[in-house]
């Protein structure tokens, strides 16, 4: 079967070059286009198409709310946004809405058509630059979130964990420290508290990461 697919977009020159290669391709079958957020709300929990490619910048409600709304209505429905906009707001924002693809609008028609494709095969299209910005936040995360750990806990702690994660053993790390070997596990205890872990391995790659 096709792919039954909507256009949402406003500009009137985009919409028809969708149009144009959507329709040479026999296996996407566009049903409809409309010009704004507020028409496609109201007919696409009706049409219910496999595919919708839309637009954020649209007159009055913009393209990121129409998601939310129809997501509500009829989660099946799977949306690839078709914008200008590179922004780390705005492609959170509609990921958070529940768009599971993001194209630039100068994409090439033939990797819209595989987008399109892989988005109904349960895909996540993205275009390259859109793709490196999410690896890039989610790595600044990671950085931020393994010094947010280290800095919960004390100084000792922090002691006690790095011997740890050296291979001592806790008579060992006690000797090094001056303190008991009972205090040392009390102070292990307290990191598997703070970090909400389960053991040591979790604690040291939570605070220094894996390849410490």
């Amino acid at each position: 079967m096709a792919i039954t697919t909507v256009i949402v977009e406003d500009l009137q020159e985009v919409a028809d070059g969708l149009t144009a290669f959507l329709n040479k391709d026999p296996e996407i079958q566009l049903l409809s286009c409309f010009r704004t957020a507020e028409a496609a709300a109201i007919e696409l929990p009706l049409l219910k198409p496999d595919i919708v490619i839309m637009d954020i910048n649209l007159p009055g409600m913009t393209g990121i709310e129409c998601v939310r709304q129809i997501k509500a209505l009829a989660p099946a429905i799977q949306f690839m946004m078709f914008t200008v906009y590179e922004n780390n707001e705005q492609v959170f924002e509609a990921l958070k809405a529940g768009a599971s693809g993001y194209l630039l609008k100068k994409t090439p028609p033939l990797q819209i058509i595989e987008a399109i494709k892989e988005l109904h095969k349960g895909g996540s299209p993205m275009s390259a630059s859109i793709a490196r910005k999410l690896v890039n936040v989610f790595q600044n995360q990671a950085v931020r979130t393994s010094e947010g750990a280290g800095a919960i806990l004390s100084a000792r702690e922090k002691e006690v964990l790095e011997l740890t994660a050296k291979g001592l053993l806790y008579k060992e790390i006690a000797e090094q420290l001056g303190i008991s070997f009972s205090t040392v596990r009390q102070h292990l205890y307290r990191i598997y508290e703070k970090l909400h872990v389960q053991n040591k391995t979790e604690a040291i790659n939570k605070v220094f990461g894996k390849n410490y």
